[in-house]
């Protein structure tokens, strides 16, 4: 098994993104210890982010629930390693309305996501299945925004959270340098209200902020 190579950040570097109180930064300590013990073994991030992970990770997942403070019952879609979605989850722990669906397709990474919840004490379920499947099934009461990061195309974020923005939840996604690109490609089949925030993590990236979205309609009806 690879060696977890020495960290250059760590839980205090959060505090120069946000104000976190000490007992969200402990769950966040439990949580990235996780991460580090299963890494080897599971390969849940790419090696090379391993030392910044504290704020290529974790911070930068901090912004999901900070971009939507409202927002209680969230899915986060193509879970992975849990960033966003455990993240928001530890943000949300004091909160008896707060949950967090997450839906990963990989069982390891689902038994993984499981245990970050358990072990960090916070609330959410983990749904072991592809996100179209999953969505199709959805019997799990209304949710209020849909997360993702490090997954596809916002075309595709839009397809597949489709099932949930149709009844009024919002979207909060990550999105790299080439964000303006992705939006002028979905603006072609999906209307939708944007606000665009940039990164506290990298000043080139943004977290889009989407509501009202619907599939654009060809001039004969059916969705483009």
């Amino acid at each position: 098994m690879a060696k977890i190579p020495p960290l250059r950040t760590s839980a205090q570097d959060v505090h120069n993104y946000g104000d976190v109180s000490r007992e969200t930064l402990e769950r966040l300590q439990i949580y990235v210890d996780l991460v580090l013990k299963w890494q080897p073994a599971q390969n849940l991030i790419a090696p090379s982010t391993i030392p910044d992970i504290w704020t290529r990770h974790v911070a930068d997942s901090l912004q999901t629930k900070w971009s939507l403070p409202e927002a209680k019952v969230w899915v986060d879609i193509g879970s992975g390693a849990g960033f966003p979605g455990v993240v928001t989850a530890i943000l949300q722990a004091d909160d008896p309305e707060g949950h967090v669906h997450m839906i990963e397709s990989n069982q390891r990474k689902a038994a993984f996501l499981r245990t970050a919840l358990r072990e960090t004490g916070t609330t959410g379920t983990v749904h072991a299945g592809r996100i179209e499947s999953v969505a199709k099934e959805w019997q799990y009461g209304p949710v209020d925004a849909v997360s993702g990061r490090a997954l596809a195309a916002l075309d595709l974020l839009l397809t597949l959270a489709e099932p949930f923005t149709s009844t009024g939840a919002r979207c909060v996604f990550h999105k790299g340098q080439d964000f303006q690109r992705e939006v002028n490609e979905a603006s072609h089949a999906w209307s939708f209200d944007l606000v665009e925030k940039k990164s506290l993590i990298d000043p080139t990236s943004r977290m889009l902020l989407l509501s009202n979205i619907s599939p654009r309609h060809s001039e004969e009806g059916v969705a483009v």
